[in-house]
C-alpha cells in the first residue's frame, strides 16, 4: 500500500486528500494513514532529497527546499517542475495515451502537454479507433537528457 501511495502522490505532483489517495489506491482511510505514516518516516531522514508535506489537509511530494538552488541549474531552464513530471510519465510509459496521462496527473497535465510540444519534447499524435491522442518521446528529449529507449524500457516494463 505505501508504494501505490507513493506513486500516486508522486505522478499527481500536487495535493491530494485522505479521500482521493482512498479512491485510487482502493484502500480505507486508516490504511491510508498508516502508509502516510510510513512515508513521513522514511521522508524525514535528513539524507533523502524528498519531503511528504501536508497542506490543507493535503499530501504531496516535494524536493527539499534547502535544495531549490541546487537543482535550479540541473534542470532545463525552460521546463517547470511539474512540467518535468508529466515528462517523466510520459517516459516511463515511453507510449501513453493523453487521456490516460490526464487521469494521472491531473487536468494540469493539458497545459503541460502543450507546452512540452511546443518545446519538441513530445509528439502528439491522433488516435486512430478513438478521440484521444497518442503521446510519445522525440528525439529532442533523447538529446535533452541522455537516455537511452532500452533504458525506458527497463525503469518503465513497457516494450512498446
Amino acid at each position: 500500500m505505501v508504494t501505490k501511495v507513493e506513486a500516486v502522490l508522486y505522478l499527481k505532483g500536487k495535493p491530494i486528500s485522505k479521500n482521493n489517495l482512498s479512491e485510487i489506491t482502493n484502500a480505507d482511510i486508516k490504511s491510508i494513514d498508516r502508509a502516510l505514516g510510513e512515508l513521513k518516516g522514511k521522508y524525514s531522514n535528513t539524507e533523502s532529497a524528498i519531503e511528504l508535506n501536508e497542506i490543507n489537509s493535503c499530501y504531496c511530494l516535494e524536493l527539499k527546499s534547502t535544495l531549490n538552488e541546487f537543482v535550479e541549474d540541473l534542470l532545463p531552464s525552460e521546463l517547470r517542475t511539474s512540467e518535468l513530471r508529466t515528462l517523466a510519465t510520459i517516459a516511463i510509459k515511453k507510449k501513453i495515451l493523453q487521456s490516460d496521462l490526464i487521469l494521472l496527473r491531473g487536468s494540469g497535465a493539458y497545459d503541460h502537454i502543450k507546452e512540452l510540444t511546443n518545446k519538441k519534447f513530445i509528439i502528439k499524435r491522433k488516435q486512430k479507433d478513438g478521440r484521444s491522442y497518442w503521446l510519445s518521446l522525440s528525439e529532442k528529449f533523447f538529446q535533452t537528457f541522455a537516455v537511452s529507449n532500452e533504458y525506458l524500457s527497463q525503469i518503465g516494463g513497457n516494450k512498446k
